[in-house]
């Protein structure tokens, strides 16, 4: 075919982008289907998971760890902002070269994470750089949409893309 784009739709798959890594933190219906469909999307599957709580439905080749990776081509996605130990796990992911760190919550309400991050020590200006809201505003109201939302919103920014719809 010569229209690269049509390719793709009719099974051409593109080259696969594989220096990305998605780290969801915290498993939960929505970390599993992030990583199930980062995975197809050409991510690398971590979750972070601290402690030894036990994880069932982990997609095949996902890596378990403890704690946000240094690794400078990762998307964190904080998957649950009840966690007693959100602030911990945020502040040690800003002190690593982690190029982007997201936590999903309602947008009209301040994130539990800026209270927990300043009661750490953590300047305002390491707490601005966790994004929220975060995904595409789709209307999510199941754990794969918001899932579906926030991956849209990873690999339009991996393929420059702003991740809206041209009008026009």
């Amino acid at each position: 075919m010569s229209d690269a784009t049509c390719g793709v739709a009719h099974g051409d798959a593109a080259e696969p982008v594989t220096d990305r890594v998605l780290v969801a933190v915290f498993a939960s219906p929505v970390a599993a289907a992030l990583l199930r469909l980062g995975v197809e999307c050409g991510f690398t599957a971590v979750l972070v998971e601290p402690g030894d709580r036990e994880v069932d439905g982990l997609p095949p080749g996902t890596t378990r760890l403890g704690a946000v990776p240094a690794e400078p081509h990762a998307d964190v996605v904080v998957c649950d902002h009840h966690r007693p130990e959100l602030g911990e796990v945020l502040r040690d992911a800003l002190a690593t070269d982690t190029r982007w760190i997201g936590l999903m919550g309602n947008p009209r309400h301040e994130g539990p994470h800026v209270a927990a991050l300043a009661a750490l020590g953590v300047p305002p200006e390491e707490v601005a750089r966790v994004h929220r809201p975060i995904g595409l505003d789709i209307g999510s109201r199941a754990p794969v949409e918001i899932a579906i939302s926030t991956l849209a919103g990873l690999l339009a920014d991996r393929n420059g893309r702003s991740g809206g719809f041209l009008h026009g």
